[in-house]
């Protein structure tokens, strides 16, 4: 454990003016709360606590975040209390360190409804001091480094935490090397074989082409040395996660992959960065669409640097970052940096990000979504995205996405130029709206009066602005028509159970559906995104299912023209309550997809065959065939049960086939006829239930043919 004297010496070495007596009675009053606390490893618990505090020095941080790092663990596992905290270290510290107390409670990795509240939750932390969050990321950084003396089953479970939560969430803070250790780190717990198997390529490497970052850094300084240009060059091998990572997104085995290692030169001024950048041109062959220019146009977190990839020695490629040592600084802690001292005093660092307008621009679009989907989709898009930097016209900088559309375009420039959308040009040629946008292109967007949002841009646009826009517009649009249907269905299910739909009745409806009032109701209920089982059971809870009449197949879709049929796609099997789309076959009608459905990327290319569809809104018969694919032990009466389990929820078995069969278990194919998502929903969650079940899943096979005609 370091010892108090060591983590002064750490503080001093950035902040000469550091309050030592503050510091080291921090250090005193938390190894005294901790006091016959162990971690898992065995070691005494206060070394996490100074070891995080440790980790923050490497940031240069103020005395408050060091004091709030050495207490964060106080409030919540001792009998320390926030009053007491406040009281010998003041306002600032205590409600640090209660934030941070009250991010290690949140759940982040739960249930995706509670998931959403707990991240809203995070970023409110966030927005009232950007510091609670850098203390959380280093005590994860360095649980992630202490992990082994955990169970297997904890060490996976903080490692995915880590993997999906911490770690991007320091890379859109922009604290890069963070980041990466982070990644490692949960990659060696998720994916050790993986890990090693790239280790073990490196090494091998090495013995076949030396030292080969010396000799190109070696290189470099030679080339700027003659040039007259001062610049430090370091190199590094790239991570065993990053190398992994592009393996998968390129698909290409090690032997293949190019610039696995990087090189950063650190130059004194701007100038000094475009004139290393030309003495590198010069000397090596640059590498066609690897260029970006992040100084000239900076990411949202302040990130600065040139990026070029070149063929080095051998032809094999580098990539080089070029950037200034306050650049630097911003890149390897990102925010972190507005809070950094040097020489005793805040170090001014001029592409350090007001934490304030950052945070409150990262927040802005996930207040504006509605649900909890949506929300976790914008927090998605935001965090694991990498950016592509697009023009308009006027030479204005439009910021996306990897993978953004026109469409987002659009919508990023103004909602309204969004909305009257109807065709877009790139490079000044007409491009389909689901053209995805690349670096330094100019995107002209055309637009015309009357102009409404289609519902089939749901599926194009990617970001969570454009989506959300597009979603109300739509709820607009149908609003008045959905509001009519919905309350002719209403009256029909109410007077078939011999009630009226009175207003009061469908605002007790509203009310206990969670719905804002009875116009939003009948407008949801208009456009079968709640059925009217649904309402008359949040009325009448005690009604009988079966007093509603079943919907015949035929009538069981709703979008298309009275000469069309259908058939329901087997490749998928959608069921009602799912979403939908239809694509037109000539000579088989309309073909029923699963929005989701793996084999709609056939159709990518041909719009004109795709048909907005969806399921009417009321009670389906137990018609709809589904796959369910089970493991269960191969033990007497098993079989028996589980299907026993499936007639309980009134669910018909059609067909049954055995995929495997082993000494200690059986894995078959399970074909049921059922109503819905909800009866889907029931049926395995009983099967779940069973002891002898060991997985259960839903099974969709893009090889299979259509079947099932409406």
């Amino acid at each position: 454990m370091i010892a108090v004297d060591d983590l002064i010496a750490l503080v001093r070495n950035y902040n000469p003016k550091t309050n030592e007596n503050l510091l080291r009675e921090a250090y005193e009053f938390g190894l005294a709360m901790h006091e016959g606390q162990f971690r898992h490893s065995g070691e005494p618990y206060f070394s996490h606590p100074v070891a995080v505090a440790a980790i923050l020095t490497e940031q240069r941080l103020d005395d408050a975040t060091i004091v709030t790092a050495l207490l964060h663990d106080t409030i919540e596992d001792t009998k320390a209390s926030y009053a007491e905290v406040e009281r010998m270290f003041g306002k600032e510290v205590a409600d640090l360190v209660d934030g941070v107390t009250k991010l290690t409670n949140l759940q982040l990795s739960s249930s995706e409804t509670k998931q959403a509240e707990n991240f809203r939750k995070l970023f409110m932390a966030m927005s009232k001091d950007l510091r609670v969050i850098l203390v959380k990321l280093a005590d994860r950084l360095h649980n992630m480094r202490t992990i082994k003396a955990m169970r297997p089953e904890k060490q996976a479970q903080k490692a995915r935490e880590t993997m999906e939560i911490f770690a991007p969430l320091a890379g859109r803070m922009g604290m890069q090397s963070m980041r990466e250790e982070l990644e490692d780190l949960a990659f060696k717990v998720l994916n050790p074989e993986a890990r090693a198997s790239i280790m073990r390529r490196f090494v091998m490497l090495q013995k076949e082409t030396g030292d080969v970052i010396h000799r190109i850094t070696g290189d470099m300084r030679q080339e700027f040395e003659e040039a007259g240009v001062e610049a430090q060059v370091f190199g590094r091998a790239k991570k065993p996660y990053s190398i992994w990572r592009k393996m998968s997104e390129k698909d290409v085995g090690f032997s293949r992959l190019s610039d696995i290692y990087g090189f950063r030169v650190i130059t004194n001024s701007e100038d000094d960065c475009y004139r290393a950048l030309g003495v590198i041109h010069q000397r090596w062959r640059a590498v066609p669409g690897r260029f970006k220019d992040y100084i000239s146009q900076p990411k949202s977190n302040g990130y600065r640097s040139i990026h070029t990839t070149v063929s080095g020695r051998d032809g094999k490629r580098v990539e080089v970052q070029i950037r200034t040592r306050q650049m630097h600084d911003v890149a390897e802690t990102g925010v972190a940096a507005h809070w950094s001292y040097r020489d005793g005093v805040r170090a001014k660092n001029p592409f350090a990000v007001d934490p304030a307008k950052w945070i409150a621009s990262l927040t802005e679009q996930f207040d504006a979504e509605e649900d909890h989907a949506e929300f976790m989709e914008a927090v998605k898009l935001e965090m694991y995205s990498d950016k592509v930097f697009c023009f308009t016209p006027k030479g204005e900088v439009v910021k996306l996405p990897k993978g953004a559309t026109p469409i987002d375009f659009a919508y990023a420039i103004h909602t309204r130029i969004g909305n009257a959308c109807v065709g877009a040009k790139v490079d000044g040629m007409r491009v389909p709206l689901w053209t995805r946008v690349k670096n330094g292109q100019s995107v002209e967007i055309i637009t015309a009066e009357g102009q409404t949002p289609q519902a089939t841009w749901l599926d194009i646009a990617i970001t969570g602005k454009a989506r959300t826009a597009i979603r109300r517009a739509l709820r607009e649009v149908d609003r008045e028509r959905f509001i009519k249907l919905g309350r002719e269905l209403a009256r029909s299910a109410f007077e078939h159970v011999g009630k009226k739909a009175t207003d009061k009745a469908l605002e007790t409806a509203a009310r206990n559906l969670r719905v804002e009032d009875i116009d939003m109701l009948l407008a949801r209920l208009g456009s079968a995104e709640l059925t009217t089982r649904e309402v008359l059971h949040a009325v009448y809870p005690d009604l009988s299912e079966a007093e509603s009449d079943d919907i015949e197949l035929r009538g069981a879709v709703v979008g298309l023209s009275h000469d069309q049929h259908f058939t329901i796609a087997r490749c998928c099997q959608p069921l009602p309550g799912e979403r939908i789309v239809g694509i037109s076959h000539r000579g088989k009608g309309v073909i029923v997809h699963a929005i989701d459905c793996e084999a709609l990327e056939a159709f990518e290319d041909q719009p004109q065959r795709w048909m907005d569809l969806h399921w009417h809104a009321g009670k389906h018969p137990a018609i709809h065939a589904t796959t369910l694919e089970l493991t269960i032990g191969n033990d007497a009466g098993v079989l028996g049960r589980v299907c026993t389990l499936i007639g309980e929820q009134k669910a018909n078995i059609s067909d049954l086939t055995f995929e495997d069969r082993k000494p200690d278990f059986f894995r078959l194919l399970v074909e049921v006829d059922l109503r819905d998502a909800e009866h889907l929903h029931s049926v395995m969650s009983a099967l779940e239930a069973e002891s002898d079940v060991a997985e259960v899943r839903r099974y969709r096979d893009p090889s299979r043919v259509t079947t099932q005609a409406g």
